[in-house]
């Protein structure tokens, strides 16, 4: 992984930060996308001190809005020549619904949207590196779930996990969808389950949600290290250089859901996905630089 160049979504903890750190650990450029800038700080400082690397880098960005979704990938397009390794990792669930500013269920629009729209507008930096990995988190929990292609934002009902399941099917879909539009350039599309994780995942819900949710957590959680197993080996491994399209749990390929497999699904959730984000909409110019 020596000077490959890896982005990381939803990296300032969980199994986004242990990935990084052992990325970092093997010499990869890394660059770091979340949310909070204290936490990004914090991550950056504490990679560089633990990995002994000076090549861990900071991005900002909002990943439920479409706009600043739009502005990272304007950004890293203009900083970085080519991208080994996209890793779309950040992802939530909201006990209560809410509506982004573009006026998508946020859910849908962090979980799905956001790496659909990244990844199709990194393509270019992706392409460059002529032998690129894209890693798309998705959970077990698809398993379960339908897409709601009438209303993928649940104005008409609405739950939390519902919602989630949703999104982790997409998550699934489009991975098999780009695949398929990707491999003449060499590049690798798989989704991963990477088992259920203790870490921030959900803490963002209400007091009630997180004691219920804490003695599960305790009795069969993974670390965040443990979680963090299959995406270092889809990053990694050259035993999967050249496999797509694939769900693994556990760095092994697994069957996804029936309804995960449904390439008319796939492709009717693409065309859906293009239409919601504006994927021909030209990205703004660039203003941002990494924070460290």
């Amino acid at each position: 992984m020596k000077n490959k160049i890896v982005v990381i979504t939803g990296a300032t903890n969980g199994i986004g930060l242990e990935t990084a750190r052992a990325l970092a650990a093997r010499e990869a450029i890394v660059h770091l996308v979340g949310r909070s800038s204290t936490k990004l700080d914090q991550s950056v400082h504490a990679l560089r001190r633990e990995t002994g690397s000076e090549t861990v880098f900071a991005w900002r960005a909002d990943l439920s809005s479409l706009a600043e979704t739009r502005q990272l990938a304007a950004d890293l397009i203009t900083s970085l020549p080519r991208i080994d390794v996209l890793i779309n990792n950040a992802g939530a669930l909201f006990e209560r619904r809410e509506v982004t500013p573009e006026g998508f269920e946020r859910t849908w629009a962090l979980n799905h949207l956001s790496p659909f729209l990244l990844t199709n507008l990194l393509l270019s930096r992706l392409r460059a590196s002529g032998a690129a990995r894209v890693i798309t988190t998705s959970s077990m929990i698809h398993s379960a779930a339908r897409i709601e292609f009438d209303d993928v934002s649940m104005r008409k009902s609405y739950s939390g996990w519902r919602a989630y399941g949703q999104s982790k099917l997409a998550n699934i879909l489009f991975s098999s969808a780009l695949a398929r539009r990707v491999e003449a350039d060499g590049i690798t599309s798989n989704s991963l389950h990477p088992g259920m994780v203790a870490s921030g995942f959900a803490q963002n819900n209400g007091l009630a949600y997180r004691v219920a949710m804490g003695p599960l957590y305790r009795l069969v959680a993974l670390t965040p290290a443990q979680g963090a197993r299959t995406p270092i080996f889809l990053a990694t491994s050259p035993d999967v250089a050249t496999v797509t399209g694939k769900y693994f749990a556990f760095a092994k390929a697994r069957a996804p859901s029936e309804a995960a497999r449904s390439v008319p699904d796939q492709e009717r959730l693409w065309a859906l996905s293009v239409e919601q984000t504006g994927l021909d909409v030209t990205p703004p110019e660039p203003n941002g630089q990494p924070s460290h």
